[in-house]
């Protein structure tokens, strides 16, 4: 790199996952330069396949929508939970919050492939099988340093005028500036893979993922996402003390858990494990802040809770909106106080999925949506939640989180 001089871009986007590619679009529109550097080559495997309602909002507001339901993925109207031989549903069309209620269930692969063409189509480049090595943040206005490694090993440096990091659980920027904080959950880890599922009849409702709880441990349970095509995606979560008791290859280990829940067993007893299990763990984050002075933090790079309500993609969706609001007002020349108008508002959605999240692993919500007596008014506040609208002030259930749950997990105890 001796004597080249770095190539300047606008804004560098770090990942062209949904957040990266969702900012990335919202930022063309607005007219800016923007590169976005993927370590992967597209299509390239992900978890985190059932959307939210809230997320078709961000799609349309990026000019995303009509590529996404051409694509023909599995419409999805809601969730539905599995405990002990119970069952309950949330239909999310039948919410408090206004907005859509009605989303998709998607190969993560092809979902994600399909965004970054949308950005790409909008005017952003997007560079694939080049890495960040590097990065020195800009002092007082002047742009970051960014080394880049190219497909070939060798490498080239960029200055970029603001960087939006978007690496999901890369997360390039926390590491390099040393911004990640100890998550307070549990060690956690999943079990998954896609299987050919077999599964026939009126009893199992595609159009819903299905979340089932293990029959002798509240914080054990399983998703069952189902695609178009009569595939679907199914994995198991719980703390690593107890994935580890079993043996064998992933598969196995997953097959063993899930032969202990009854009616997820028979659901799945004509299923074709086709696909390898993989497994993550430990993937809760955190970190001290989501901006600071030339960069912001998207998505999973700044906050990652659990996939038990598959808040993830909506998170991420989310804080590209925000990201990309409050840069327009700085490039138009204001004064963007990134505090109150990214990292707090973002935040506070993000707290009400984790109050909804901790409730869920003590027991308390789980009593809440089992229980047999369920007012529709309230239900309707709880779907709008689960359906992604954690930011939706007029909902008590957002606006006084942990004590509107407390206090309705108490009635539903009593």
């Amino acid at each position: 790199m001796t004597g080249v001089q770095p190539e300047s871009v606008e804004i560098l986007i770090v990942g062209a996952g949904p957040a990266g590619s969702v900012a990335a679009a919202l930022l063309r529109q607005q007219g800016r330069q923007v590169l976005v550097i993927e370590r992967e080559e597209f299509p390239r495997f992900s978890i985190g396949e059932s959307l939210l309602p809230q997320s078709m909002e961000y799609l349309e507001q990026a000019g995303m929508l009509q590529a996404v339901v051409e694509a023909g993925f599995q419409f999805k109207n809601g969730a539905a939970f599995m405990r002990d031989g119970c069952y309950t549903d949330f239909d999310f069309r039948d919410k408090h919050s206004k907005g859509w209620g009605t989303t998709y269930q998607v190969q993560r692969a092809h979902f994600d492939h399909i965004l970054a063409k949308e950005a790409e189509r909008f005017g952003a480049e997007v560079r694939y099988r080049h890495e960040v090595l590097d990065i020195v943040p800009g002092r007082d206005g002047a742009p970051a340093l960014v080394t880049v490694k190219k497909p070939d090993g060798t490498e080239y440096q960029l200055r970029a005028g603001f960087i939006l990091d978007a690496s999901g659980f890369g997360r390039i920027l926390p590491r390099l500036l040393k911004l990640e904080t100890p998550s307070n959950f549990p060690v956690r880890g999943a079990i998954f893979t896609h299987v050919e599922d077999g599964i026939r009849g009126a009893h199992f409702d595609r159009n819903k993922i299905r979340v089932t709880v293990h029959p002798k441990h509240c914080n054990v349970w399983f998703w069952t996402i189902p695609f178009a095509g009569g595939r679907c995606s199914q994995g198991v979560v719980a703390e690593t003390s107890f994935l580890d008791q079993y043996q064998g290859t992933p598969t196995e280990r997953l097959q063993a858990i899930i032969a202990e829940e009854p009616s997820l067993h028979a659901l799945l007893a004509d299923a074709v494990w086709d696909t390898p299990a993989r497994q993550i763990t430990g993937y809760s984050a955190n970190v001290d802040k989501l901006w600071g002075e030339g960069y912001a933090l998207l998505g999973n790079a700044g906050e990652f809770l659990d996939p038990v309500f598959s808040s993830g993609v909506t998170i991420a969706f989310k804080s590209a909106s925000l990201a990309a609001a409050a840069l327009q007002r700085q490039f138009a020349g204001e004064t963007v106080d990134w505090q109150a108008d990214y990292g707090a508002p973002l935040r506070k959605g993000v707290d009400t999925f984790r109050a909804f999240v901790e409730s869920w692993y003590a027991g308390g919500f789980q009593t809440i949506i089992f229980h047999q007596e369920q007012r529709p008014e309230i239900k309707r506040m709880i779907a709008s939640i689960l359906a992604g609208y954690a930011w939706d002030q007029t909902n008590p259930y957002v606006k006084e989180t942990p004590r509107r749950l407390a206090a309705l997990e108490a009635v539903c105890a009593g």
